[in-house]
């Protein structure tokens, strides 16, 4: 919609996980490289947590895409809500590609996983788990379930493990983790995203919009981009929300650039309590 009036050749600012939006800030690049010493080096267990909106999905598909073959197979469990049966079936299923019918023991899924395992350490692969929404596996009691899964393919052909399980969730699951000892001692790294600093906002901002033709400071002035930075706390979700309102905002109010009146009364509507 807006696209023409700014010179755009797509709208920069969308959600959807993309490998040209892709930033490289520092927090997500060293999380990165930590959590490709975990996998590569054959180690059993990482971590990554940062708050909601600071882009732990697309750091996932970035990893997953960066990995080399043998990094196979890559299972990603998105909803980990489930009790201890219910999940090692559902990660078993989904890691081997074969669902089984039928009512099941527990003990045959955990046998068809090892069985999995040696084959694909065999065929000289190593096998990547990961859980999303992981702050949600202590209310289910799933942690205790994990560290023993953690057992299969233990010290497979001198490495630490044939298969690593990242766990990836809310900055609450740290402190969780840390509480189980014996969970905590598992893990090879532990990831932190933080929130942008202004200059990586701006950055942020102005790579986006290159991505699509344009330079942010021919589009925002400056006191506007740190006032966005002030108001989405650093977050690249939220800036991306932010950012695209206020580019159709500016657009219908035919103006030539984004000032901090426009940010200020976009935040606004978006922070305003529904009517019903």
């Amino acid at each position: 919609m807006y696209e023409s009036h700014w010179k755009l050749t797509g709208k920069p600012f969308e959600n959807g996980i993309t490998d040209e939006f892709y930033y490289p800030a520092e927090t997500h690049q060293a999380a990165l490289l930590k959590l490709r010493y975990a996998i590569e080096n054959r180690r059993a267990a990482a971590m990554l947590c940062g708050p909601s909106g600071m882009g732990k999905s697309l750091l996932v598909q970035t990893l997953k895409k960066q990995l080399g073959e043998i990094f196979q197979p890559f299972t990603q469990v998105v909803f980990p809500a489930m009790n201890a049966e219910q999940l090692v079936r559902y990660l078993v299923d989904r890691t081997t590609g074969v669902s089984e019918e039928g009512c099941r023991q527990s003990s045959r899924d955990i046998l068809r996983f090892e069985n999995f395992i040696e084959e694909n350490s065999k065929a000289k692969r190593h096998a990547i788990l990961v859980i999303d929404e992981s702050q949600l596996l202590e209310q289910f009691e799933l942690l205790e379930t994990l560290r023993l899964l953690l057992n299969v393919g233990a010290n497979a052909h001198g490495n630490e493990s044939a298969w690593t399980l990242i766990l990836v969730g809310q900055p609450l699951l740290l402190a969780q983790v840390e509480r189980f000892h014996a969970l905590d001692e598992r893990l090879a790294v532990k990831c932190m995203l933080n929130r942008f600093l202004l200059e990586e906002t701006t950055a942020y901002i102005q790579h986006r919009v290159r991505q699509v033709g344009a330079d942010a400071e021919d589009i925002f002035e400056f006191t506007a981009l740190e006032r966005i930075h002030q108001l989405t706390q650093g977050i690249p979700r939220r800036i991306n929300r932010l950012c695209d309102l206020a580019l159709m905002v500016a657009y219908a109010e035919e103006r030539d650039r984004i000032t901090v009146a426009v940010v200020e009364s976009v935040h606004a509507d978006l922070a305003a309590p529904s009517l019903v």
